[in-house]
């Protein structure tokens, strides 16, 4: 590995970046998430990050003169405020040019060395030399190669997915090929040339013109099925069909009239009980708004004599004033039947929905009214007329189908995995089943007018390749809009609009549902056609166009050594679906687009056999053997990435989770491949980050950088790496803590860096011989961070922390990294590591009457003082007079200083604990013993729970008293004893 580390490999502000990649994920205008959906999609300002960190050496930031000391704080300080500055969305112009220069001299000088001839960045960018090429062999949403291209690289991006692969096209080809104005080409939307011919516009503009068109071709077929309704406050007006359909003008809205936002729809079984027979709904809760002073509910009634019920609309200031509990309906499928009493429960809907008796109910219709804020809702059964004519819909799909020779989507839904509605037993096996009869009659219109569109691009003279990106554009368009037209979506009661059908990264069953109003709500069909233009428009700054390809990462087609950085973000075992997920999309874009890209879209659905997933489905069934299949596929993809990464060429890896325990699987892939992990950073990019009082600051991604090992060495554990692990991790903690790096992601980038020694060997062994398998390195790690952590909370280092007892040491540093937050088991089970600890079993720290973890559901959590301090036994000598935990004693403490004042003195003296020590954790708990000297960087704090820490500030500044007067001690300090061992 060359020394000429990159500033990935050595610092980045992760905060701030942070901090961006948070308040970017709520931009919902003018972003390539607007474009299109796709999960997972990381924020822009962290992929920058990364592409600028791994292509600029750290170096760069270094000042010439100064002490040694100052000159590497300098250098961090440096720069973070470029980068700070940098990652900054959408970004400054001028701010993204001085990065790309930066990027140009780092570049000419590595390709001087190669090369051995002198190369200047005025040489790249007059193409006499090559610019840094960045491959992203799992491409997905396209975010790293955008910012690989804004930053001046020659961008490559791979993925399997055709979905993926269209977004990837709309991305990063067809925006900055076609992007700008061009006069020499045919458009639509640009001023005409001496032939009085209108030129190419722009894509985004010649998108939005021929979107246009698509609208009102669609509002021809299906106009006239979203009437207008008339307002009760009016009398005597009748069902209008929507004129302005599309176009919210004024005058297009005749007074009197309601728009229709949502027809809103629960589905049905027939009673269980045969002498009864009715229609069971199986809506879950009949909320329709819940806020402040404003409540609205439906309430189901059961009329006499007859086998449906009906249902009113009750609103109230106070949800006590509606008189009903609108959630005391059905819960997973299980439904009371409103006028027997019979449960029908999940099995018997599921035999009803597979036999094809599972109906639907309109229950009501939210309307607005124009030119007025807030919703309208009626009762379906105020107004049945405007229930749709399904019979006279599928007649008109046929006739449509006829027409253009577009079917519905009958493609199968894998009902062996339950990501989908189609693994959950109730009879939906194919995709068209996911729509209503209005809805799949919409999207099909939509899809006609696509392709239509593409006759018409070339009957207009507009260039081929031109027209295909309108198209495939378009094409996304329409694809989105299915994401709010299906039966899967959800109303949501706060903000009173219908939430999309992948709120969650999976489809599950929804028992009620919005039938949205395609003009006028969250899926407004403008609104879609906006989004995807602005999503063109946000990408116009980057300088030529990425090489995108479809194909697997096990088999990358490019030659050795081809790439100066591989950046990638790849699956992570059973996470995320992608396939069976984008199913959804396949089979609209392939009746939209697959015309136009038959090798994408030859299949029934997305291709499966080859996509990196842990997937049991694709293994008779077998986890282990799926995970194994998984871990494979990654190695192989790893061993790919080092075969096209260039000797002295920078790998980043996204690894999307909040520990270090599943590292192991990933860092044995790296360094199998020939890497060595040389740091680990965590940024929060799904917008999680936490950072209040008792919450925890969770990072939900972390970037780990590797470089390419030389040789393939056998290292000592016992000679080479553990002494090299203890030094690499104590000036790791001390430059992170003097960098006001903290909590959790302090533990994190300590341990990455702790990587070093143990994958710069291709294999690491015990003196007998037997290999060091990578968890068992993790653990040890994690124990040695933790250790030095430790010396930096308590201000001390060696026995000194040591004489403290493993469950205290445990507490301090969870409250240090997660404060009061509660855990995953993997993430609690890291702070067990070198505290001879354990969380479960007999004498586990959650197990008993006064546990120190409560657990819950497969999550752990701290019990304070509150919680535990009221137990008489607490601290008290355990069987055979072993010492109890200092954190004990210390709970019965603040319990009994609060509480029972009067009983501190008789406890004190049975248990006798060890003041100094006692004294040690009370401040590291309050925060107190953390300050450090002035030239140890920020301070830092442990944060426990409110209560605790008002408690422990208040026996602090009254220690004297009510501690040292009963535990004086003739022994020397804890203090000087440190001293001494040191």
């Amino acid at each position: 590995m060359t020394d000429n580390r990159r500033l990935i490999e050595d610092y980045l502000p992760i905060q701030a970046i942070s901090a961006e990649a948070t308040r970017e994920k709520s931009v919902r205008k003018g972003h390539i998430s607007t474009l299109h959906l796709w999960w997972a999609r990381r924020p822009l300002v962290a992929c920058r990050a990364a592409v600028y960190g791994a292509l600029v050496p750290a170096s760069r930031f270094r000042p010439a003169n100064g002490p040694e000391e100052k000159r590497d704080s300098l250098t961090r300080a440096n720069a973070a405020k470029f980068v700070e500055r940098l990652c900054k969305y959408p970004g400054s112009p001028q701010v993204i040019a001085e990065a790309q220069r930066h990027i140009l001299e780092a570049h000419a000088e590595r390709l001087t060395k190669e090369t051995g001839k002198p190369v200047t960045v005025e040489d790249i960018v007059e193409g006499r030399a090559p610019r840094p090429k960045v491959l992203d062999m799992f491409a997905g949403g396209g975010a790293i190669p955008l910012e690989a291209l804004r930053l001046g690289c020659e961008a490559y991006a791979l993925d399997l997915n055709p979905v993926a692969h269209i977004i990837e096209l709309c991305t990063l080809v067809y925006p900055q090929k076609y992007g700008k104005p061009d006069p020499s080409a045919r458009g639509m939307t640009g001023p005409k040339n001496e032939k009085g011919e209108t030129t190419w516009g722009g894509l985004a503009e010649e998108v939005r013109y021929w979107g246009n068109w698509v609208l009102e071709k669609v509002k021809s077929e299906i106009g006239d099925l979203y009437p207008l309704i008339p307002d009760p406050e009016f009398k005597e007006r009748r069902p209008e069909t929507q004129r302005g359909f599309w176009k919210a003008s004024k005058d297009e809205k005749p007074p009197g009239y309601l728009v229709p936002v949502a027809y809103l729809w629960t589905r049905t079984v027939r009673c269980k009980n045969p002498t009864c027979g009715a229609t069971v709904p199986l809506v879950r809760q009949t909320w329709l708004c819940k806020k402040k002073d404003r409540f609205v509910a439906l309430k189901m009634i059961a009329p006499k004599g007859k086998k449906e019920v009906c249902f009113e609309v009750v609103e109230s200031r106070t949800e006590k004033g509606l008189g009903f509990d609108p959630a005391g309906f059905s819960k997973g499928g299980n439904a009371t039947c409103p006028f027997c009493g019979t449960v029908s429960d999940s099995d018997y809907v599921k035999v009803e929905g597979r036999a094809g008796r599972m109906g639907q109910q309109m229950m009501a219709i939210v309307c607005r009214r124009p030119w007025r804020q807030g919703k309208v809702y009626l009762s379906a059964d105020d107004c049945p007329e405007f229930a749709p004519d399904n019979e006279a819909i599928r007649e008109r799909i046929e006739a449509l189908c006829r027409r253009t020779g577009l079917t519905v989507p009958d493609e199968a839904m894998d009902t062996e995995s339950s990501t989908t509605v189609a693994g959950r037993g109730f009879g939906i096996t194919r995709w068209f089943e996911l729509f209503t009869p209005r809805q799949m009659l919409c999207l099909l219109s939509f899809a006609a007018a696509v392709r239509e569109c593409a006759t018409e691009l070339e009957r207009a003279g507009v260039e081929g390749e031109r027209a295909k990106a309108v198209s495939s554009c378009l094409a996304l368009v329409q694809s989105k809009i299915s994401m709010y037209a299906n039966t899967l979506c959800v109303w949501n009661v706060g903000k009173q609009h219908p939430v999309h059908c992948f709120g969650r990264q999976a489809m599950p069953m929804t028992w009620d549902f919005p039938e949205v109003n395609l003009a006028n709500s969250g899926g407004n069909a403008s609104e879609a056609l906006k989004g995807t233009t602005g999503g063109i428009e946000s990408t116009l700054d980057c300088d030529g166009s990425a090489s995108v390809f479809r194909g697997s990462a096990t088999a990358l087609p490019w030659p050795d050594a081809s790439f100066d950085a591989v950046i990638t973000d790849p699956p992570y075992y059973d996470n995320i679906d992608y396939a069976r997920l984008s199913d959804f999309f396949y089979v609209w874009l392939k009746r939209t687009v697959g015309h136009l890209y038959p090798e994408h879209f030859a299949t029934e659905t997305t291709p499966k056999k080859s996509e990196a997933v842990a997937d049991p489905v694709r293994h008779g069934g077998s986890k282990d053997k799926a995970r194994l299949a998984y871990e494979e596929m990654m190695a192989q993809s790893f061993r790919e990435a080092h075969r096209v990464l260039k000797p002295g060429g920078q790998m980043t890896v996204v690894y999307a989770h909040k520990t270090t325990l599943g590292w192991s699987t990933l860092v044995d892939a790296l360094r199998n491949a020939g890497f060595t992990v040389t740091e680990a950073w965590p940024l929060d990019t799904e917008g999680y980050r936490l950072i209040a009082l008792n919450t925890a600051a969770l990072a939900s991604s972390i970037f780990l950088a590797a470089r390419k090992r030389e040789g393939a060495e056998t290292g000592s554990y016992e000679e080479e790496v553990r002494p090299e692990l203890e030094q690499i991790v104590r000036e790791r903690v001390d430059s992170l803590w003097k960098m006001g790096i903290t909590g959790a992601d302090l533990v994190i980038a300590a341990v990455g860096a702790g990587l070093r020694a143990f994958t710069r060997f291709a294999r690491v062994e015990y003196a007998n011989g037997e290999e060091v398998p990578a968890e068992k390195f993790l653990a040890e790690v994690e124990g040695v961070v933790l250790e030095t952590l430790l010396g930096k909370i308590f201000g001390m280092a060696g026995s000194g922390v040591s004489a403290v007892d493993g469950s205290s040491r445990f507490y301090v540093l969870w409250r240090y990294a997660y404060k009061a937050a509660e855990m995953e088991a993997g993430e609690a089970i890291v702070f067990t590591y070198g505290q001879n600890v354990e969380l479960d079993g007999q004498k586990g720290l959650s197990t008993g009457r006064h546990a120190l973890v409560e657990k819950e559901k497969g999550k752990y959590r701290l019990r304070d003082f509150t919680e535990r301090g009221e137990e008489e036994k607490l601290r008290l000598p355990e069987d055979g007079g072993a010492p109890a935990p200092l954190i004990d004693a210390l709970h019965r403490i603040l319990w009994l200083v609060e509480n029972q004042p009067r009983a501190l003195g008789k406890f004190l003296d049975d248990a006798r604990p060890d003041r100094e020590r006692l004294r040690l954790v009370a401040q590291a708990l309050a925060g107190t013993a953390l300050a450090g000297k002035k030239d140890d960087g920020p301070d830092h704090t442990v944060v426990t729970t409110a209560a605790e820490q008002t408690a422990l500030k208040k026996l602090l500044a009254n220690w004297r008293a009510l501690i040292d007067q009963r535990l004086a001690m003739d022994e020397g300090t804890l203090f000087d004893r440190a001293r001494g061992d040191a």
